[in-house]
């Protein structure tokens, strides 16, 4: 392993050291206990200069080492926690008595998930109480000497240590407890509001340089991983986050411009219908062309994009080219039945959503059942929103398909599928792939398709890569199929060439193996 930069001591670092030092040297309990009998011995063998000298040392030594240690460090105005500045400073304090006692530190950063969202849809005034609340937890949760500050808006900070153990185990410990101790519901104004937090932790000796911003800069860049999964992730800091961390951040800086120059734009992939063999559908899925690095994946750019608050605009952006596209094909003699479009969160937090969407319907000319909305499982398991659960009703009563997007990953149960009007079910492909292959995989599909077919659901089965997966869901009585097992993800101009060449007898259920 790399050898780590010692820490470097500042004027304010070694004015602190040495106040502590010199109270720790006089003021300790031996010390004091043994006060009596040196004012005793001064009276015997100096007389009355040796007394003043020694009523004098021990006031002015206790003065001084207050002024050389005690600074109140700067505090959030709201929350009352350190600000960014104070947990640095704070921190190169604990490096250095760590380094002196052979001990270690941990820095954490924690990020309430989705903040800008929720923010949006409580205003000012409820975040504020739901930041403050969150930081109030936070703080019963960690051990008495452990520090905590504000770093950003949604942003906390954590010092764990000095400690001999503090290591892994010790910041994993510390991260779970204040997750768990933030999970209860916030009540605000007679709702309940559900805060989750991702974190990003950095073992001193991990770090690039053993300094305060250099920790903190790690952690933060293990948050940025942990953010990619989803909500409540957490991840160690390693050197090569470093490398991702800064390509998101210009990511990040140029989603904006991106969306605006029509870089990020809905490639399609075709569903195919396991009865009939004809295409019963596209999704549309974002993919960003950028002219300097070529093609992002969306694993790369979403979670920028959520972070900066740009998911509706996203959002509006690909309903707008998915309306277009079906337009242009059905000018062109190709019919689609339906378009998948993803609705994020914060689209479906919009009270003026379904107003929206009936808007560009009939800016297309377009039946509202030709438009599928396709909402995260996730999404539809963890919701008490109000505004979520009316829209996703409103766009069903406006005629929209509803699809459970990645069924199987989440716990929507079946009154969720019944509430949120449901109509077809996507089969998530991590139950797809080796189909043929795992006797579990097999049965874990033929539950669910049962299950769809007892409520009168469709289905679809994601990420169908080979011939084999596809006889087995016919057999299985899979509705539809979508994956590289008929096309990859196309721009607009490659789908439509893919349309016209595409033959239903070649993919006909009884014929499947020569799909």
């Amino acid at each position: 392993m790399d050898e780590l930069e010692p820490p470097r001591p500042t004027f304010r670092m070694w004015r602190r050291t040495f106040g502590r030092s010199m109270k720790r040297t006089f003021l300790r309990p031996q010390m004091v206990a043994f006060l009596p009998a040196i004012m005793l011995g001064g009276y015997w063998y100096g007389g009355q200069g040796v007394l003043m000298i020694i009523a004098l040392t021990f006031p002015l030594i206790l003065v001084l080492g207050g002024l050389f240690e005690a600074e109140l460090p700067p505090v959030d105005s709201l929350t009352g926690l350190l600000t960014r500045d104070a947990l640095r400073e704070e921190i190169e304090d604990a490096l250095l008595a760590a380094r002196a006692e052979a001990e270690a530190t941990v820095v954490i950063v924690m990020e309430i998930d989705g903040g800008s969202n929720l923010e949006t849809r409580l205003g000012i005034p409820a975040m504020e109480a739901v930041l403050c609340r969150t930081a109030d937890r936070a703080i019963g949760a960690v051990r008495g000497g452990d520090k905590i500050a504000k770093l950003g808006r949604y942003r906390y900070g954590i010092l764990v240590g000095p400690a001999r153990n503090a290591g892994m185990d010790m910041a994993l410990r510390t991260v779970e407890r204040i997750q768990n101790a933030t999970a209860d519901p916030i009540s605000i104004d007679a709702a309940s509001v559900y805060v989750t937090l991702s974190a990003g932790f950095c073992l001193e000796r991990r770090a690039l340089r053993r300094t305060g911003e250099a920790l903190i800069e790690a952690a933060e860049a293990a948050l940025a991983e942990a953010r990619v999964p989803g909500n409540g992730a957490v991840r160690a800091y390693s050197r090569e986050m470093r490398a991702h961390a800064e390509m998101r951040s210009s990511i990040a800086a140029d989603f904006e411009r991106a969306l605006e120059e029509g870089e990020i734009l809905p490639w399609f992939q075709p569903q195919v219908s396991m009865e009939t063999g004809d295409v019963s559908g596209m999704e549309a899925l974002a993919r960003w062309q950028h002219p300097a690095r070529g093609l992002i994946p969306p694993v790369d750019f979403l979670p920028a994009a959520e972070a900066g608050g740009h998911m509706e605009r996203l959002g509006e952006v690909m309903v707008f080219h998915a309306l277009s596209a079906l337009r242009r094909w059905d000018r062109e003699g190709m019919h689609i039945p339906n378009m998948g479009v993803n609705f994020s969160s914060a689209e479906l937090r919009n009270p003026r959503l379904v107003e929206r969407i009936k808007w560009e319907l009939d800016r297309f000319d377009l039946d509202p059942s030709r438009l599928t909305v396709e909402v995260l499982e996730t999404v539809v398991s963890e919701t008490c929103n109000d505004t979520i659960t009316s829209n996703i009703s409103g766009l069903a009563d406006l005629g929209c398909s509803i699809d459970l997007d990645d069924f199987g990953t989440g716990a929507a149960s079946i009154s969720n599928i019944r509430r949120f009007a449901v109509s077809r079910i996507k089969i998530d492909r991590s139950f797809i792939t080796r189909l043929d292959e795992d006797p579990s995989q097999e049965k874990m599909v033929a539950a669910i398709l049962s299950l769809a077919e007892k409520l009168d659901v469709d289905t679809v089965a994601e990420g169908v890569e080979t011939v084999a997966e596809l006889q087995l869901l016919n057999r299985l009585g899979c509705g539809h199929a979508q994956g590289y097992a008929f096309a990859r993800p196309m721009p607009i101009d490659e789908a439509g060439t893919w349309l016209q060449s595409f033959s239903a007898r070649q993919i006909q259920p009884s014929s499947a193996a020569s799909a």
